[in-house]
């Protein structure tokens, strides 16, 4: 690879505040412990109480960031145009049936937030609800929540945050009139479950640290000041969440972490009723409901079920003494999500890496699978709405595949293509490669890598990559269609995905096998990812580009530090870099929920150490590193601000090398960068353009 040149220019240099802090007889110093703002929760909720000295560091970070990309600023605004012309502007979802209604989103062209509408159940003039456009008017951030109508069809309940805190503000829109009811209510996450009767909803209210703990009732037309407390969570470590069942006449309250879960049951037709409990909470147990007409059917990894089952009980004696097997656990096949129909039982499950959507009719017990033939594809299962039905609606997509959208008769086992994704300027299948190699790791386990490229892509090792990762709670990322990286597939880069451990991508081993005092195999794998990629032909290690972000940015912190020779490049985005002192922060909105996830530095010796181990902030130290960008929102709850701006500061004090690293922060957002579907755009070809620049393809 060429030396990349970016313009001379000083990097802003932070300034040294050392603080000490001594655990299980290991002391600590962290120099830039200041750039955390210590009212960091008034500062969610409003930017403008930043600390001055605060703000002008990441105001000169930006100015410093602007300064090395301005050469980048033609090929920015043609990549973005490129992203922009494969989105089809006035897109349309098809609306899905729920009783005298079909509901759907769309966007307009040019609009860059989504409205809601419906029309008459089987087709006819569409009534726009919610416009997100005409609702974000003046506001330099803002993001949807979820839009609930009642089950009369009256009513709809719908959240908005303007700050990207993931504070959410509900309202109550009539839908013959089109108006919102006077009450609001405030500090919300994001949406509501009405009752049966359409006259109030349950909602959960987000604590001064940001947890959802509290679940309230709201009764139309009653200030938010009267509202119930129904249910509160004591327990710091577990998050709080409400939904209801299809037939509307339960309220589930599900209280969980990573690991544990807990459900308690509420009859929608009377509010003044007391929770009931389903099972009480036992470390490592999980277990999850739908609602099936006279009997729940139950997802969960009871009694050493590690890839999940599905068990039955009566509704109206769900205690798990009275559960009955109906799928039984298969090791290997991972159960994912159920739902239930007046004559069918409906699961997704991965086997092998493949997701496949498996159909048991509830009379004869016969089952059968949608499935598809290609090496690595995505599927996505949507179901239903209503629950006196026989057809659900499933997606399908892989890395060369647009998405498609199909509804499927579970009876007739007829599929009906609804809408294949449109690609205005136009897409080839047949022009791109997908494939899925198997990566040796260093203790011999096979990690997945889905990769697609241009079939002139010369294999000879002289391609770039852009090698993405993330590897945590077990999340899956999906071999999908995407058209984003299609701008650096069609300039001649490999685009990979590494399934590492910590994901579910090969069962719940693999989860396990990538968290706590596993983690390090998350590292290790992406590693190994990197040198198969290379051994094979696809890339050189001077040319590859790691990505990855939140959990994924510490992979991507982490192996920076551990093999910063595999990488012509990284980018962290949102990167959770600064782990040993986020996870002895127990007032953080995520900390004491993710003890499950990396362990408990406060109480463990152990953990502590062995965080100590990988943190990459703990561990920068006087080696070369490649360049390195890292991106951050402002007021993101979930990994803030000042994780990346410790780790860049640390980065440019103890390296040996003269690589720049950059650090971009939005000053008006949160944790998934800018709203709007084009103002996020904007920030992905920022990103690409740095990957471009480092390969020597910024002027391709």
């Amino acid at each position: 690879m060429n030396k990349t040149v970016f313009p001379v220019h000083p990097a802003p240099a932070a300034a040294r505040h050392p603080v000490s802090d001594t655990r299980h007889g290991i002391t600590r110093t962290d120099d830039y412990a200041w750039l955390r703002a210590d009212n960091w929760q008034d500062v969610f909720r409003d930017p403008a109480t930043l600390d001055p000295a605060i703000r002008a560091h990441l105001d000169a970070e930006n100015a410093y960031q602007t300064a090395l990309m301005a050469d980048t600023r033609a090929l920015q605004g043609q990549l973005f145009n490129e992203m922009k012309g494969r989105i089809k502007e006035d897109d349309s979802s098809v609306p899905a049936k729920d009783g005298p209604f079909a509901y759907g989103t769309s966007y307009k062209t040019g609009g860059q937030h989504p409205r809601y509408f419906r029309t008459p159940r089987d087709g006819g003039a569409e009534t726009m609800l919610i416009d997100g456009d005409l609702e974000a008017t003046g506001k330099a951030y803002f993001s949807l929540g979820s839009a609930d109508h009642s089950p009369d069809h009256s009513k709809m309940i719908w959240g908005f945050d303007d700050k990207g805190s993931e504070y959410y503000t509900l309202k109550i829109r009539d839908l013959g009139t089109l108006a919102d009811a006077a009450e609001t209510i405030g500090d919300t996450a994001g949406g509501g479950v009405w009752n049966a009767r359409s006259d109030g909803f349950y909602y959960t209210r987000v604590d001064a640290n940001h947890r959802p703990s509290r679940l309230f009732y709201h009764e139309l037309g009653r200030p938010e000041s009267e509202d119930r407390l129904i249910h509160e969570e004591k327990d710091p470590g577990f998050f709080l969440g409400v939904s209801g069942s299809s037939l509307h006449d339960f309220i589930f309250i599900d209280i969980h972490d990573h690991e544990t879960s807990e459900v308690w049951l509420l009859p929608a037709n009377d509010a003044g009723a007391a929770p009931k409990l389903v099972m009480e909470r036992q470390t490592g147990v999980e277990y999850s409901l739908a609602e099936g007409g006279a009997v729940f059917y139950i997802l969960t990894n009871a009694d050493g079920a590690k890839d999940f089952k599905i068990m039955s009980a009566p509704v109206d004696a769900p205690e798990k003494a009275n559960w009955q097997e109906v799928v039984s656990h298969k090791p290997g096949r991972l159960l994912l999500a159920h739902s239930a129909y007046r004559n069918h039982l409906v699961w997704l499950e991965r086997e092998d890496g493949l997701p496949r959507i498996m159909i048991r009719d509830r009379h004869s017990g016969e089952e059968h699978a949608i499935a598809f033939e290609e090496e690595a594809f995505s599927l996505g299962l949507h179901g239903s709405a209503e629950y006196d039905t026989d057809v659900i609606r499933f997606s399908y997509s892989s890395m060369t595949t647009p998405t498609q959208l199909f509804d499927y008769d579970m009876r007739t086992r007829e599929r009906r293509l609804l809408k294949t994704q449109i690609v205005p300027s136009g897409h080839n299948a047949d022009d791109y490669v997908t494939r899925r190699l198997l990566a040796p790791a260093e203790d011999g386990a096979l990690v997945p890598v889905s990769i697609v490229y241009h079939k002139d892509t010369p294999l000879d090792g002289t391609a770039p990559c852009l090698l993405y990762g993330y590897g945590s709670y077990g999340i899956t990322i999906p071999a999908s269609f995407s058209t984003n990286c299609l701008s650096l597939v069609d300039r001649g880069f490999v685009y990979a995905i590494a399934h590492v451990r910590g994901g579910k991508d090969k069962g719940y081993d693999w989860y396990e096998n990538g968290k706590r005092l596993n983690k390090r195999n998350t590292f290790t794998d992406f590693i190994a990812a990197s040198n198969h990629l290379v051994a094979n032909g696809f890339t050189s290690h001077d040319r590859t580009i790691a990505q990855g972000g939140s959990a994924g940015g510490m992979l991507m912190g982490a192996i920076a530090n551990m093999a910063p020779g595999n990488f012509g490049g990284i980018v962290a985005e949102v990167p959770f870099v600064d782990v040993i002192n986020t996870m002895l922060d127990d007032t953080l909105p995520l900390t004491p929920p993710e003890w499950t996830e990396w362990g408990n530095p406060i109480t463990s010796a152990a953990d502590y150490a062995y965080m100590s181990s990988y943190s990459p902030y703990d561990n920068v130290t006087a080696q070369a590193y490649p360049p390195i960008l890292a991106v951050a929102g402002l007021t993101d709850p979930r990994v803030t601000y000042w994780e990346p701006a410790k780790w860049v500061a640390k980065l440019r004090e103890v390296k040996t090398d003269d690589n720049p690293v950059l650090f971009r922060i939005n000053m008006d957002a949160g944790h998934a960068g800018a709203s709007g579907r084009f103002s996020r755009l904007e920030e992905i070809a920022y990103v690409y353009a740095f990957a471009l620049k480092l390969v020597g393809k910024a002027g391709a």
